[in-house]
């Protein structure tokens, strides 16, 4: 399979290459972006319209991958123009290009698509609701994809961390926890968000098999399980072998500019319905997740 994977050098695609060895890829970044571990590499704009369908023109692919996003959530909160156009508008213009050249479109999106008002897992029929500029963004994306072109695979995850760290917000959760711990200072974290920690080798494999189905539609992908930015920071430490002081404080303490869902634990329904949910436990995923980043700690779940 040909397939142009966009943000190729960003955490998510970062494990995307590796899950799509197999495969015939384009590695297509944001010009000017470190691109130092990458084979093959496009420079592209997803804004540019022309070099989109130049970049499907020349490489001719059976599918795209768009893992690009705007994702600062509190800085989206002060002024959303820049993630409106990467999140919404630019989706929109690579649907419409995917659907002009007969090719399929998988594109990320977020579990901030939802309120968090919800006491169950989300699952894919349920209605969306952004209570942050952010999750206004790429639910945009998500409708504006969905209307432009029926071949889409439209991916939402939940709290992502993996080797390659998150660009532009200064490291993964995990890897800011580890840092914080070797600190000299308490250890703050939110206590009353819910979430489902999900490592993104996992997600890229995933991704990897479900577009090999032809099955088209809005798929939640995360790990299995749920636990509190508190309990999941614990959990690090205690694979970590660390043993920080940690604190618990509320959404309203940490004072964030954007509100965040107070729930937002997803199910995997529609990966299940297709028996191909490979999603593990996040508690086995951070466990091998630790145990790469920290090799000294014997990692066990």
């Amino acid at each position: 399979m040909k397939i142009i994977l966009i943000g190729a050098n960003g955490q998510l695609g970062t494990d995307l290459v590796s899950a799509l060895a197999q495969h015939d890829v384009v590695n297509a970044i944001q010009p000017g972006t470190d691109s130092a571990r990458l084979a093959q590499v496009l420079e592209l704009d997803i804004s540019n319209n022309t070099a989109v369908r130049a970049a499907i023109t020349q490489h001719k692919p059976d599918v795209i991958i768009n893992t690009a996003a705007f994702h600062r959530v509190d800085d989206i909160e002060r002024d959303a123009s820049v993630a409106l156009q990467v999140n919404a508008f630019a989706a929109q213009q690579l649907a419409l290009a995917c659907h002009d050249a007969d090719i399929a479109l998988l594109h990320i999106s977020t579990d901030y698509v939802f309120d968090g008002k919800k006491q169950t897992p989300y699952v894919e029929t349920d209605l969306p609701n952004p209570i942050s500029a952010y999750g206004a963004t790429k639910l945009a994306g998500e409708l504006l994809v969905r209307s432009a072109w029926h071949k889409h695979y439209i991916i939402r995850p939940c709290g992502l961390y993996g080797t390659a760290g998150a660009m532009g917000k200064g490291g993964n959760f995990v890897n800011i926890m580890l840092k914080l711990a070797r600190g000299d200072k308490p250890v703050k974290v939110i206590a009353d968000q819910v979430c489902t920690p999900t490592y993104t080798k996992d997600l890229a494999e995933q991704i990897a098999l479900l577009i090999t189905t032809g099955q088209y539609g809005v798929y939640h992908t995360t790990s299995d399980g749920a636990c509190t930015w508190f309990e999941f920071a614990r959990e690090i430490f205690r694979l970590a072998g660390l043993s920080p002081q940690v604190i618990p404080i509320t959404s309203e303490e940490y004072g964030a500019p954007a509100r965040r869902p107070a729930y937002s634990v997803l199910e995997n329904r529609a990966l299940r319905n297709l028996g191909i949910d490979r999603l593990r436990d996040w508690h086995e995923a951070l466990a091998e997740y630790v145990s790469i980043v920290e090799p000294g700690s014997h990692a066990t779940v």
